[in-house]
């Protein structure tokens, strides 16, 4: 056996030895974490139900706390300061309801700590599925709250299907469920009044094509971008070619910096018959548009599509994150 060759085995020997060595890192670091999470919320029990036993004033249990504090620290290290152990106990009085120490605990502990800030159960309840079936990390858990995914969501749907959200999160069977509007954009820098041109926010997309992905919702892969039409030897270009893996069909994506017309809309049609002609396969499912717009009148946009449409969708964008008082004054208006 040459040299060359026996070196080649053993880089190969040491890649597969690295990815057994990865993979398993990975779920040695999920079991800790998910042992280390139910054991906070036993200790959260066992807090809750001494208090409750002992029926202790406020004062007394915040000296318990500080004493407790001390001997776990002095006998099992560090994180069992009086503000950790009153998380703990807040963890098990927020997951107490539905929730058993069977039950299994997936996100981090850095994760049910951001969660347990939230006040309003069924937002919460949502944000903990979608980090979940989505393995958010606690930067985009925190950043789809910032954006106020659950109000966006909220605001185009009827009061059965919100409390759905806090049941289910957010179930995509329909062009309508992987909608929203509005888009919130922030992560690509531009200033709300500033000016650019369409082909720049394009071009800041795809930089950032990851987070936008994020933003769109489940299940969207990236096809291309300026793909292009020819009609009768005239040439139209698509900004962005997006796949829905859940719904089975293309997302046409055109971009507009200022306000919505009757024109773009009617473009989109064209595009999205297009592919449903020439481009989906059989057993794929009808190709939906969505133009974004800076600004958009709601009636044009209804009047101008045809009655049931389910294929095009006209969605503002904002660079900035929204006033969440205002999504909510939106909702609670439905």
């Amino acid at each position: 056996m040459t040299k060359k060759v026996a070196n080649h085995r053993e880089d190969a020997l040491y890649s597969q030895i690295a990815s057994i060595l990865e993979q398993n890192r990975k779920s040695v670091a999920v079991a800790v974490n998910t042992a280390m999470v139910r054991t906070y919320y036993e200790i959260g029990r066992s807090i809750v139900e001494n208090e409750q036993k002992g029926n202790i004033r406020a004062e007394y249990g915040k000296e318990v706390l500080k004493n407790l504090s001390a001997r776990l620290t002095a006998n099992y290290g560090k994180g069992f300061s009086t503000t950790n152990l009153k998380q703990m106990r807040d963890f098990y009085l927020t997951y107490q309801i539905g929730q058993t120490v069977s039950d299994q605990f997936v996100l981090s502990w850095s994760h049910y700590l951001f969660l347990m800030r939230i006040d309003n159960p069924d937002e919460r309840k949502f944000y903990e599925i979608e980090a979940k079936n989505s393995n958010w990390s606690l930067r985009e858990l925190k950043r789809q709250f910032d954006s106020a995914l659950y109000e966006r969501l909220a605001v185009s749907k009827d009061k059965e299907s919100v409390r759905e959200l806090s049941k289910k999160g957010c179930i995509v069977e329909s062009p309508a469920d992987i909608v929203k509007d509005p888009y919130i954009l922030e992560f690509l820098g531009l200033p709300e009044q500033s000016e650019y041109s369409e082909t720049e926010l394009e071009s800041k997309l795809i930089d950032k094509l990851e987070s936008f992905l994020l933003e769109l919702g489940k299940g969207y892969t990236f096809v291309g971008r300026q793909s292009r039409i020819t009609l009768d030897e005239k040439h139209f270009f698509v900004d962005l070619v997006l796949y829905n893996r859940l719904l089975q069909c293309f997302v046409l994506v055109d971009l507009k910096i200022g306000e919505l017309t009757h024109q773009d809309l009617g473009q989109m049609q064209m595009y999205v018959h297009y592919y449903d002609r020439f481009v989906k396969l059989p057993h794929e499912n009808n190709t939906i548009g969505i133009v974004l717009c800076k600004k958009k009148s709601d009636s044009l946009v209804e009047i101008t599509l045809p009655e049931g449409n389910s294929q095009i969708f006209a969605s503002k964008y904002q660079t900035v994150l929204p006033d969440k008082e205002q999504l909510i004054e939106l909702i609670e208006e439905k």
